[in-house]
């Protein structure tokens, strides 16, 4: 019995001797042995030392080389690139746990049993769908065959229809769970293919064969025009011509034609802005929104953008018309059919047409009418005079036409078999008067007795060469209603005898168009 005790206290020696010398421990509350994070070490390490290390590994791991393999080809990249990153930032903080003090056995133990069983905290680190989803547009495009939709073109009166191509595509997804498993093994260079689908295209030869009936057009004239103005309709028809709209797209006019700039074909020509005709790049082209809306009306589609011109067009009657600004007076139509629509622009002999077809849904027996309605006229008042020292005394030249100011508004009437079903007002529209502008020549000098007896050029209107010889800074279309009047017809299937005509003499109303680098223009 007394042998067994002895031995017990030697034992009991032994354990608190070895648990001794391992003080430093207690006392710096460093992290024992046998503590992972990933492939780091604790080890010895203070709080402090760990933080400093655990940094430094990261960032090793992020600065690694990843080499995508997409179809056979090799994308170049880094973790760092791929937004990779630990997802457990307190990895350390669990660490910690086993460096947490208490008795000196209960230390001594505890690193006994790390010894034997190591302890491996997993670093969860992944890198970001978002980041391998730009790698994937930025980088992969053109490394793969990619879909390609079908195109329709509308060729001397007919659809020409080419046929879509099956493609291929990254699978972003699960491209992203093959990148995490490759880096996890956290070498020093990584290797991961890209998962490889096969891909739809959007719009096939099926869906655009359906595009055959007119839905809805529209013409407008512009033959007192001059060369620039004309240019730019032309211009900007041709950068909507062809569009095609999948069921819920939208197309915004003012997208499809901007920039505004020489380079981007356009012409200087007459624009409103702040109240006045003023020279603009892209003069003209607020008549290409009018035509495209008032088509667009035909056709029934849905009017998602659409601003009057604050003064009065002579193209189209009051609250027909549509005007492009920057970005803030647009013109966009959304695609409400549950087919595609082709939108058709063309322009010939000084006209300029929309056409939209589609598929004919509408019955037979249905029209559809819009009416303009004139609610009050405001009366622009007396031409504002200015004194032009270059002119002669006496003589005057107009250089802007005056506006009356309208309010308006916009009838939808719907009617089956020629009873009227529905009477909607879609909006009313306020254009501002604006007067005429005339230069005056200055006062004849007092001694000069034949300077002064000179009639005054607003009581002789017959000496007044105003109207026969206009400066450059008047457009051309800047004269008064011409006698004999353009028509513009909006007509369609479904519509009924709605005209979206009313005289266009070239005048001032015509030139509502934007310039991007005017301070308020229409």
């Amino acid at each position: 019995m007394k042998i067994w005790n002895v031995l017990g206290r030697l034992a009991l020696a032994a354990a608190l001797g070895s648990a001794l010398t391992f003080p430093a421990y207690a006392k710096e509350k460093a992290y024992p042995d046998g503590i992972y994070v990933g492939d780091f070490s604790l080890g010895g390490l203070t709080k402090e030392e760990a933080e400093a290390g655990f940094s430094e590994y990261l960032a090793e791991l992020e600065a690694r080389t990843v080499t995508l393999k997409v179809d056979g080809a090799a994308v170049k990249t880094t973790a760092k690139e791929l937004g990779y990153a630990a997802q457990n930032e307190d990895a350390l903080k669990e660490a910690e746990d086993y460096a947490a003090g208490g008795c000196l056995i209960r230390q001594y133990m505890e690193r006994k049993d790390l010894e034997k069983e190591p302890v491996h905290i997993s670093l969860d680190a992944q890198v970001d769908e978002a980041a391998v989803q730009t790698l994937v547009d930025t980088k992969c495009s053109g490394l793969i065959d990619e879909p390609k939709d079908a195109a329709i073109t509308r060729k001397n009166g007919k659809f020409e229809i080419t046929q879509e191509q099956i493609g291929k595509a990254v699978d972003t997804k699960a491209t992203v769970e093959k990148l995490n498993e490759a880096l996890a093994a956290e070498s020093a260079e990584i290797t991961a293919d890209a998962v490889i689908i096969t891909k739809e295209p959007k719009i096939k030869k099926e869906d655009l064969a359906t595009i055959s009936d007119v839905l809805g057009t529209c013409t407008t004239a512009y033959a007192s025009s001059g060369a620039s103005r004309s240019g730019n309709i032309a211009n900007g028809v041709s950068k909507i011509n062809g569009h095609v709209l999948m069921p819920g797209e939208t197309l915004s006019g003012y997208e499809c034609m901007h920039p505004f700039t020489i380079e981007n074909g356009y012409f200087t020509a007459a624009a409103y802005e702040n109240g006045q005709v003023v020279d603009s790049v892209g003069g003209g082209v607020c008549q290409i929104a009018t035509t495209l809306y008032d088509a667009s009306l035909e056709a029934e589609l849905e009017i998602t953008q659409r601003q009057n011109h604050s003064m009065i067009v002579t193209y189209v009657k009051p609250s027909m018309d549509a005007a492009i600004a920057g970005t803030y007076k647009d013109i966009k139509v959304t695609n409400n059919y549950s087919t595609p629509i082709y939108i058709e622009g063309t322009t010939a002999g000084k006209t300029l047409t929309f056409t939209i077809y589609g598929k004919e849904t509408r019955p037979a027996n249905r029209k559809v009418e819009y009416i303009s309605e004139t609610l009050s006229k405001t009366d622009p008042g007396e031409p504002q005079r200015k004194v032009d020292n270059s002119l002669r005394p006496g003589q005057t030249k107009q250089i802007q036409s005056a506006h009356i100011g309208y309010k308006s508004r916009l009838w939808k009437v719907v009617t089956v078999d020629g009873v009227e079903k529905e009477r909607t007002v879609l909006h009313t529209d306020t254009y501002n008067p604006s007067k005429a502008i005339v230069l005056v020549g200055p006062a004849a000098p007092a001694e000069t007795p034949v300077q002064s007896a000179e009639t005054p050029a607003e009581n002789n209107p017959a000496e007044t060469p105003a109207e026969h010889t206009p400066e450059t800074a008047a457009p051309p279309e800047t004269a008064a209603p011409a006698a004999q009047p353009e028509q513009s017809q909006v007509v369609g299937p479904g519509a009924g005898s709605a005209s979206a005509g009313e005289a266009s003499t070239g005048g001032p109303g015509e030139a509502a168009a934007p310039a991007e680098n005017a301070s308020q223009p229409e």
